[in-house]
């Protein structure tokens, strides 16, 4: 089967980004606006709303040529599908935080019951040509849920975090569920090798190694599911553009100034407040950079932007009263009457703005503890001068360190490393950073987000060639 000329695109996520002025959406919106603004087609999630009694059908708005479809979700079943299962079971846990996953019986319910949900709403929308991308962790049993009303169309299925091996998925009582879920999907897309990797342990495991076949993908019952790696990326050109024209923003400027006044070197994070970004370990990695490398006191700042994220579960409001800790002690430490060596905001900012940050920033820290793909690392890079580029510490526990293999790379448990990284990306000469970033430059044009998400509708297309 060939690509339909006139197959629509219909994209399924568990939230739906209207794209809007004054916000810096996520990697996973980034890439299906992306998607969208190239193919048109429909956008299926819900609506951020919640009711008390049986959600409507869908309300539909059109933006250019493509229609958001959004549905409404029961508190209750939001309370325990999302900030349940979603985000106390799987999140932790497809991000090796074992101690931090929690299994409820009647959380999982909620989660499937919420993905029969989204099918029975999205069933009567789809056309027969329709090709159905499903994205992330929150919608892995919707394949199936769409098969059982009789949907034939070629689905596919992104996750956009990391998948984990099977001696950690098996600690989860319903991965097999999980995975039979999975088998509903004509393609898996994974942001790395290493998730593919795990994700045939976890096949091996279930089915035995001869459900594996030579080319990747998956045969169960008859079945065929193809599996694949598709890096997702960023618009390059663009964020060029946002960084050189943003300069001019009152936000950009105040902060240049400042710095010129000084003289200083600036170190930028901007992550999601999330414990899996390494922020603990990042702002005690910082602190011992100058307690090691005490010239750099009064002439180096570090600025860190961390909205809040899902600030209702605890875990998360235990982080952010922990880092606004470590930030006090060490503007403690080493303050002076001019200088505050971190600022530590819990805010957003416009994307556009942060673009004009990071191309400012001599260094840019990007250090999770174990991160799906994370693309500040990506931004960081496009947005910077090329005749002056900024230089990237970056956590090899991401998934971008295996395609920008130029940057500083870091274990980001490792207090000393990071801090010594943070020295040598500020001493580094001129013409090392440029080579250094002309190469990971030529990487993120390679697979920026075009290509993503044209590769994995083609491959999904192509797929349907492997079914009976």
């Amino acid at each position: 089967m060939g690509r339909h000329p006139v197959s629509r695109l219909v994209a399924v996520s568990n939230r739906i980004s209207v794209p809007r002025r004054g916000t810096a959406p996520g990697g996973l919106a980034v890439g299906v606006l992306a998607a969208m603004k190239a193919r048109g087609g429909l956008w299926f999630g819900w609506s951020g709303d919640l009711v008390d009694g049986d959600p409507m059908d869908p309300e539909l708005t059109v933006r250019g040529r493509t229609t958001y479809a959004t549905i409404d979700l029961r508190q209750n079943d939001h309370e325990l599908y999302y900030m349940g299962f979603c985000n106390g079971a799987l999140w932790p846990l497809f991000h090796y935080f074992l101690d931090a996953s929690r299994y409820k019986d009647e959380q999982y319910d909620a989660y499937k019951r919420v993905n029969r949900q989204f099918a029975g709403k999205l069933w009567p929308l789809l056309e027969p040509d329709d090709i159905i991308w499903i994205h992330d962790y929150h919608l892995i049993p919707l394949a199936r849920e769409l098969r059982s009303r009789g949907v034939t169309n070629p689905i596919g299925f992104f996750l956009h975090i990391p998948f984990p091996h099977v001696e950690v998925l098996r600690a989860l009582p319903v991965y097999g569920e999980l995975m039979g879920d999975l088998m509903h999907f004509d393609l898996v897309g994974l942001q790395t090798r290493r998730d593919l990797d795990s994700f045939h342990s976890a096949a091996r495991e279930l089915w035995g190694p001869e459900a594996l076949i030579e080319d990747g993908s998956i045969n169960t019952a008859g079945r065929r599911t193809q599996a694949g790696v598709y890096p997702i990326g960023v618009d390059v050109d663009g964020v060029q553009q946002e960084s050189i024209e943003s300069q001019d923003k009152q936000a950009v400027k105040r902060v240049r100034a400042l710095a010129g006044v000084f003289g200083r070197s600036r170190v930028i994070g901007v992550d999601r407040l999330d414990y899996s970004k390494g922020l603990l370990e990042r702002f005690e990695a910082y602190e011992r950079f100058l307690e090691t490398y005490p010239e750099n006191l009064n002439r180096v700042s570090y600025l860190q932007i961390a909205p809040h994220s899902r600030g209702d579960i605890r875990a998360y409001a235990e982080i952010r009263a922990q880092l606004e800790q470590a930030s006090g002690r060490t503007n403690g430490h080493f303050a002076d009457l001019d200088w505050t060596p971190i600022r530590y905001l819990n805010r957003n900012f416009p994307h556009d703005v942060l673009m004009g940050l990071m191309r400012q920033s001599q260094v840019c820290l990007v250090t999770p503890v174990r991160d799906g793909m994370n693309l500040v690392a990506k931004e960081f890079i496009a947005a910077q001068d090329p005749d002056d580029p900024g230089m990237l510490v970056l956590s090899t526990l991401a998934g971008a360190a295996a395609e920008l293999t130029q940057a500083l790379l870091v274990n980001p448990n490792d207090i000393r490393g990071v801090a010594h990284a943070i020295q040598q990306a500020l001493i580094m000469p001129l013409g090392e950073r440029r080579e250094r970033h002309h190469q990971m430059l030529e990487t993120l044009r390679t697979n920026d987000i075009y290509a993503w998400h044209t590769r994995f509708v083609d491959d999904l297309v192509e797929s349907r060639h492997y079914q009976r």
